[in-house]
């Protein structure tokens, strides 16, 4: 009967709220933007922290003696918005970003939406001792450091175009390392990832130490000879490709498969 469906459906959808909280078809979203510049040296310490959302670091010239940072918090509500902080303490050598979220209630039901996207633009020479997000996006842009370190829990983590020391960290996720163009300078990139996939791609001309090594997947390497190209899939390779020359590439993973792709820019 219509009538015994209509209430049927009625029923449901009330159940439906209940257990999944009704908000309209288009979720609708709070923000708000801040944007502030810090004056630091070129080889300063640089450390942030984050929950859920993005980081994204640009590098700029080694010239550059000022820290942006540009923060955009959201949530579904003017009060959850606001109760979610960005914490920023800034010396001349050091400059901290913190994120606050506020503690969960408990609730079965209660609201923990809210994100911060991170676009910070940094002298491409400093030092980052902690780059922390436990769920989104990492960034490292044309990053010229001694040091730099970036650990996300779940998610993506994309390095372009960095001529200077990584140390990444991934536990679930993919990671990718881009350069369009080479150079032959010294510097490493060490990358580990728990669960999930890693690829690189160096331009042809590259000369590195390239090492990878995965416990349950299958490395892929444009840079390997013919010869030593083989029809099994291999997990573990240690080489020196066009000569050596100053570079380290070394990739860990647990589960997951890693790509080393040969690009032409």
């Amino acid at each position: 009967m219509p009538t015994t469906r209509a209430i049927r459906f009625v029923s449901i959808s009330i159940t439906a709220c209940v257990l999944l909280g009704c908000r309209p078809a288009a979720d609708r979203t709070v923000e708000e933007m801040s944007d502030h510049v810090y004056p630091v040296e070129p080889t300063a310490t640089l450390s942030v922290s984050n929950r859920d959302g993005s980081i994204r670091v640009y590098a700029a010239g080694s010239e550059t003696r000022s820290v942006r940072v540009e923060a955009i918090k959201k949530a579904y509500s003017p009060e959850r918005l606001k109760a979610i902080s960005v914490r920023v303490s800034a010396q001349p050598n050091s400059i901290s970003i913190e994120t606050i979220y506020p503690p969960d209630s408990g609730a079965r039901f209660s609201d923990r939406s809210g994100t911060v996207d991170y676009v910070i633009v940094v002298p491409e020479t400093i030092r980052i001792s902690k780059l922390e997000l436990t769920t989104g996006e990492v960034q490292l842009d044309e990053m010229r450091s001694d040091e730099a370190r970036a650990q996300l829990g779940n998610g993506r983590l994309f390095a372009h175009n960095c001529f200077g020391n990584l140390d990444l960290n991934v536990k679930t996720g993919n990671l990718a390392i881009v350069y369009e163009w080479w150079e032959d300078i010294e510097f490493s990139i060490h990358a580990t990832i728990q669960n999930g996939n890693a690829s690189a791609y160096i331009p042809t001309e590259a000369a590195f130490h390239l090492i990878a090594h995965t416990a349950t997947g299958k490395i892929a390497n444009d840079f390997a000879e013919k010869e030593q190209r083989r029809t099994e899939p291999i997990n573990k390779i240690d080489m020196l490709v066009g000569g050596g020359g100053k570079t380290t590439f070394q990739f860990e993973t647990q589960d997951g498969n890693v790509k080393i792709a040969e690009h032409n820019p």
